[in-house]
């Protein structure tokens, strides 16, 4: 019997989080997306501290549109953000998800917004 839905997710997640690891200078960008929200992280792994946030339940975030369109301007919440800090680039971690849909606009707003990865 194959894996489960959530199974095959952990399993992704754990295999991706092997290779990308964040630093103060180069914060891994993390990505979880549930059915109605999205929400983005930067996190310093050496140090195991969360550096910034935005999600689409922020006051500041426009949450108005499709899904995907908010997933964009959750982006670029969190790019504004981590240049705020003095981030420019970061480490891409889409937490077991594909990349399409929210994810992909997520990470396209980021890199609008002037973040690397």
């Amino acid at each position: 019997m194959g894996l489960s839905k959530t199974e095959r997710k952990l399993r992704i997640r754990r295999r991706i989080r092997k290779v990308s690891f964040g630093t103060e200078a180069r914060p891994r960008l993390s990505v979880f997306r549930s059915n109605k929200e999205i929400y983005a992280q930067l996190i310093d792994d050496n140090k195991g501290v969360t550096l910034a946030a935005a999600s689409s339940r922020d006051k500041d975030v426009d949450a108005k549109g499709t899904k995907s369109e908010v997933a964009t301007n959750v982006g670029k919440a969190i790019a504004e953000k981590a240049l705020k800090l003095g981030v420019e680039t970061v480490a891409f971690d889409r937490g077991g998800n594909l990349y399409h849909g929210r994810v992909k606009s997520l990470a396209e707003g980021a890199r609008e917004a002037g973040l690397k990865f």
